[in-house]
């Protein structure tokens, strides 16, 4: 059977088939992707400015989105030892030319945190239900690392699906994987309130599939775009190809208006902004009607939409394209994660946007910057005004107090912004004036290319934006889309219009001929030197607008006993310089996040490189973790060694690792994997063992191992204890250059305890 574009028809309003293809544009060559990748991976790995990570941080490539003027937007996830960061990603916006044309971080932080949990998946789970009035099942759960407030805590991620005391609900609980307490948590469930309305003039073209003689709202050319009954879930289907009955209360015309209103926004998403479908990735979502809720919401993979007092269903078209917004917010980098106000204002943009793509004269949906404007929940009219949010009592204006301000009020300052740059305080032609928080006026840029800097924007948002960091993005935006800097110094003023303070990471643009910048890059990234020995790498620098101009580097981060040369130095833009490190023959191990800093008298960037001394680590990297001062990460234990409990002392620190003591047969193994022993001469195992015992004579009863992929190399016994902490060292040249597993194996017989302290194990 095939499935086509046909001609539908609803009640009351003709719906013919559209002549214009909906699919999108074609997808640029892929030389022209590869370079931006090319240059936005090198960006990460090389921690250009806000990129900056610390040595067990890294950068995985998520989503690769294109953008207008052959700009791409390259989201990143962050990990640190593994466990991916929420709250630490970060956007590279690079061109189809290889440069790196902006950078955002969700953090600036360095993070340290435990990977070991000590509560379990069950308990964070029960405390991740609890948060909602009922559960109707639990999603999914995962160990990451959660950044808040500049902090790194390890955390299990728990996402429950139900019902909070008035609305569905799909919650991401982020319990704290060392006290159990609840860290944050984020609601995908997005909720709007509005009042469905017909479009028109009639006739109306929607796209329908007809397969094997039955019509179905299904949209052939927009992926993922369906409209089902809320209650039974079942698309809806039919013989002839005749939608609704002209009454909004018909849940048939409900949808057939829902569909009209998403293949518009999708088709401005595609001729305005040069977003691929609503995903980014040529696809869409489906949407239920039918909703018994004063309400409208999109729940993280689909919308759902409600009906209003007078039980019309509320599928007008700034309430759709609201919702789809949300989808937009989340499938764009960083989600919809973000601070009060931000999620909503996205939704009314988007759906001022599509009201203006669409055009629909009076008495239809006609563009304005009204939100809901002929819904009747309570009698009101529109529920938020953008262009004066404070109409409805929503506050203007940016203030310390937005984010803690209800999510929807909140929306206020950021509409507000979209208004004076799309349209100005006084537009005229019947638009309504916009007075500014700091009593400027300024005009406007045209809805469109306000909606081209808003969604730039949001190709460089990442988890937990701000209206700060909004500031910052767009301003970034607005300077990659016109180079005249026209465009920033309108952004710029709307912003200082609704009292959002300039930020440290503001871009500036100066105008006329384009500004001299550069970027730089590490190739490689990192390396490894032993003492005594020197190593190289390559630091690279592009011009990104502009001309050529003389930068000067330094170095910062090296220990006192690593020597740092660039050379040459100071280099033009456009050219790259020899980074040599020199580790001096007693130098430590350690492993050093060197920063360089390239200063030109137009612009400032800084670039990383990850040095490695020896085998790493304080003590040696091929042990981690080895005083376990950060508890059990990177160990494995058979019972509850590891601790830093007062009835005995560490060798040095709080924590240590304390095996055996049952008085009774037992055995334990205490153990860490992926040990890189050094190239050496002499690899050894140095470890710092105290052993008490109530066993007397020489005979050996309690033992404590220590092996090597299951080979003992050395025995410690009842016999010779002390009492005190003795280093002991072991010989591992038979493993030098070989990846190992170390265990400690303890072992005691049927009475009489002996217990085995161990802390502060290095390899060197």
């Amino acid at each position: 059977m095939t499935a086509g574009t046909v001609l539908a028809v609803l009640a009351g309003l003709a719906v013919s088939t559209t002549a214009q293809s909906a699919s999108a544009d074609p997808s640029p060559p892929p030389g022209s992707q590869a370079l931006a990748v090319a240059a936005a991976d090198q960006a990460v790995s090389s921690g250009l400015d806000s990129l900056a990570k610390g040595p067990d941080e890294q950068y995985r490539r998520q989503t690769v989105t294109p953008w207008v003027n052959g700009l791409y937007s390259v989201a990143y996830e962050r990990t640190y030892r593994g466990l991916p960061v929420v709250g630490g990603d970060a956007v590279v916006l690079a061109d189809n030319q290889g440069r790196v044309r902006a950078t955002q971080s969700a953090t600036g932080t360095r993070i340290t945190a435990k990977t070991t949990a000590t509560i379990d998946a069950s308990a964070a789970e029960a405390t991740s239900r609890a948060r909602l009035a009922a559960v109707d099942k639990v999603e999914s759960h995962r160990l990451v690392v959660r950044v808040k407030d500049g902090v790194g805590n390890l955390a299990w991620e728990t996402v429950v699906v139900g019902r909070t005391a008035t609305a569905p609900s799909r919650l991401h609980v982020f319990v704290d994987a060392s006290t159990g307490t609840v860290l944050d948590q984020i609601d995908d469930v997005k909720a709007g309130s509005a009042n469905s309305q017909w479009n028109g003039p009639n006739p109306l073209t929607i796209d329908t599939t007809n397969s094997g003689g039955t019509y179905s709202l299904r949209d052939p050319n927009r992926p993922g775009l369906t409209c089902a009954d809320y209650s039974t879930g079942t698309i809806f289907s039919k013989s002839t190809d005749s939608w609704g009955n002209g009454q909004a209360s018909s849940k048939e015309t409900g949808c057939a208006d829902v569909m009209w209103a998403a293949q518009k926004e999708w088709n401005m998403l595609r001729d305005w902004l040069g977003r691929n479908g609503h995903n980014g990735n040529g696809g869409s979502w489906p949407v239920k009607v039918g909703l018994n809720d004063v309400n409208a919401y999109w729940d993280g993979s689909s919308v759902s939409i409600g009906h209003n007092q007078s039980n019309q269903w509320i599928g007008s078209m700034d309430v759709v394209g609201h919702e789809f917004g949300h989808g937009i917010d989340q499938f764009t980098p960083g989600g919809a994660g973000t601070e009060p106000g931000l999620g909503e204002a996205t939704g009314d943009i988007m759906g001022a946007l599509t009201e203006a793509y669409t055009n629909e004269p009076s008495p239809y949906d006609v563009p304005d910057y009204t939100v809901g404007e002929a819904v009747n929940l309570v009698g009101q009219g529109p529920i938020r005004y953008m262009y004066k949010p404070s109409t409805n009592g929503d506050p203007d204006c940016y203030s310390s107090s937005i984010p803690n301000t209800e999510e929807h009020a909140a929306a206020g300052p950021l509409n507000h912004w979209f208004y004076l740059l799309a349209e100005g305080t006084s537009p005229g032609g019947g638009k309504p004036n916009s007075p500014t928080c700091n009593n400027t006026t300024m005009t406007g840029v045209g809805i469109q290319q306000a909606g081209k800097v808003f969604y730039g924007g949001m190709l460089l948002k990442t988890s937990g934006m701000t209206y700060k960091k909004y500031r910052t993005a767009t301003l970034n935006s607005a300077k990659t889309l016109d180079p005249t800097c026209a465009l920033f110094t309108k952004t710029k003023a709307a912003w200082d219009a609704i009292s959002v303070p300039a930020q440290t990471g503001d871009p500036t643009c100066t105008g006329g001929p384009a500004q001299n910048d550069f970027s730089m890059s590490f190739n490689p990234s990192s390396g490894t030197v032993q003492p005594g020995a020197s190593i190289t790498a390559t630091l690279g620098t592009t011009v990104t607008s502009g001309n050529a101009q003389s930068v000067s580097l330094v170095a910062t981060g090296q220990p006192s006993d690593v020597t740092v040369a660039l050379s040459p130095n100071p280099i033009q833009s456009g050219t790259s310089s020899t980074l040599t490190a020199t580790a001096a023959a007693g130098a430590a191990n350690g492993t050093y996040v060197i920063t360089v800093t390239g200063t030109g008298p137009n612009a400032t960037h800084t670039a990383q490189y990850t040095l490695t001394v020896g085998t790493g680590g304080p003590g040696g990297d091929a042990i981690k973790n080895g005083g376990f001062e950060d508890g059990t990460a990177n160990w494995t234990q058979s019972a509850n060694d590891i601790t830093n409990s007062s009835q005995n002392a560490a060798h040095g620190g709080t924590w240590y690792a304390w095996m055996m003591g049952y008085g009774s047969t037992a055995t334990e193994t205490l153990s860490q994997s992926n040990v890189v022993i050094p190239n050496t001469a002499a690899p050894t195992l140095k470890v710092w063992i105290k052993t008490t015992t109530k066993e007397t004579g020489s005979t050996v009863y309690d033992t404590l191992k220590v092996q090597i992929n299951g080979t003992t190399l050395a025995t410690y016994s009842n016999v010779g204890a002390t009492g005190a902490y003795v280093q002991r060292t072991v010989n591992l040249s038979a493993y030098k250059g070989q990846t190992v597993t170390l265990q400690f194996a303890g072992a005691e017989d049927s009475s009489l305890t002996t217990t085995f302290l161990v802390d502060d194990v290095t390899i060197s």
